[in-house]
């Protein structure tokens, strides 16, 4: 006659954490791909403006004629746009960028590069996340406590990782931006490849290493703001795990004010990451560009599109972080931890406050007795 021994409690326990912390990981990877692709689906005709209105060969006026393009349409695009906008020197505004690119190149116009964004987006989102998360979450349990130095590390670890894997594709994507005929993918693939092999393709890496910065100060910020929401939420009794359309506001608010800061400060890289894509140009280091904008067209140079780019990643960013967080919290209450759960808030104004939730652990216990 066999006999069966019940498991010890904080075997199971341990067991139900490592579940539950592989499930928060792949919580984490498919909330920041869904966040990412719908705010780059829905903000990827400003992002086609912004990037023409960087670029030293603006597409969206009289400079059409000094891109060097293989498009069949080239010639016709740069005749029509040279009779259509008389000046020079003054870039259109948004309304009239929008108005021509939809004009000499339809609606396909405003959506080029919008395939590899898809294809990098969700993978570049869902790296950048659960890095973040990750890393997060291993300062936090060596630390025993949330403070802004885990969020600049996390930040930090993140974005070199999210650049380093996805350069590439970025690349791939801001060469068709730039382009007003009918330039394919593959087509700048090829010829990336046929310039400068493999390395060719991490052209303006070392921007966007420097556009770490904009992430680092980004959630820096975003993370103090939900700090301070979440002592909010547990002054009035409300629980953290059930999402509401006040959690929802209150991500998108968060999320709108942390970017428009971050995205104003760290500005410049975006313009000089541009520059660097950019095919057969005089651009070829970092400092080496940054310095030529500054010679020839002052430091107004390097804020070219600022205010494309912030109506464009504001909402963007509030559509990623909301979308993220609330994702977060619906799986989150479905794979509830059995584990106790503490969970330590460091403010700005160096306030500690203990946020604790129900002892999960001692409740099953007393179940299992009775």
């Amino acid at each position: 006659m066999s006999t069966t021994t019940p498991d010890d409690p904080d075997t199971t326990v341990e067991q139900h954490q490592h579940v539950n912390s592989n499930r928060s990981s792949y919580v984490h990877l498919l909330a920041g791909g869904l966040a990412g692709t719908f705010g780059a689906v829905l903000t990827c005709p400003l992002e086609v403006i912004k990037t023409r209105y960087q670029s030293s060969k603006s597409s969206v006026s009289k400079e059409y004629n000094h891109l060097n393009l293989s498009s069949s349409m080239s010639n016709t695009v740069t005749y029509n746009m040279r009779r259509s906008m008389p000046f020079s020197n003054k870039r259109p505004s948004i309304i009239a960028a929008f108005r021509y690119i939809l004009k000499y190149e339809g609606v396909p116009g405003l959506f080029k590069g919008l395939v590899p964004n898809l294809v990098g987006v969700a993978p570049s989102r869902a790296i950048y996340f659960f890095a973040y998360a990750n890393t997060k979450s291993f300062l936090v349990e060596e630390m025993e406590r949330e403070t802004p130095l885990v969020h600049v590390t996390s930040a930090a670890a993140a974005g070199f990782a999210m650049s380093t894997c996805t350069n590439p594709l970025w690349f791939v994507k801001t060469r068709l931006q730039l382009d007003q005929g009918n330039l394919r993918a593959m087509d700048v693939v090829r010829n990336i490849y046929r310039q400068g092999g493999l390395r060719g393709f991490y052209k303006g890496l070392s921007a966007s290493y420097v556009g770490v910065s904009e992430t680092i100060v980004h959630f820096v910020i975003y993370e103090q703001i939900k700090a301070q929401l979440q002592l909010i939420q547990a002054s009035q009794n409300r629980a953290s795990d059930d999402p509401d359309l006040f959690d929802f506001l209150s991500y998108l608010g968060a999320a709108a004010c942390s970017k428009s800061c971050a995205s104003t400060l760290c500005y410049p890289h975006e313009v000089i990451r541009t520059r660097l894509r950019e095919e057969g140009t005089k651009y070829r280091t970092f400092l080496q560009t940054f310095r030529t904008v500054i010679r020839e067209e002052s430091v107004a140079g390097l804020y070219r599109g600022l205010l494309t780019h912030l109506i464009r990643q504001i909402p963007n960013t509030a559509i990623m972080m909301s979308t993220y967080e609330i994702v977060v919290a619906l799986f989150s209450t479905s794979t509830a931890t059995t584990a106790p759960s503490t969970t330590e808030i460091t403010t700005v104004q160096t306030r500690k406050v203990v946020l604790k939730q129900v002892d999960a652990e001692a409740n099953a216990l007393n179940e299992a007795k009775t």
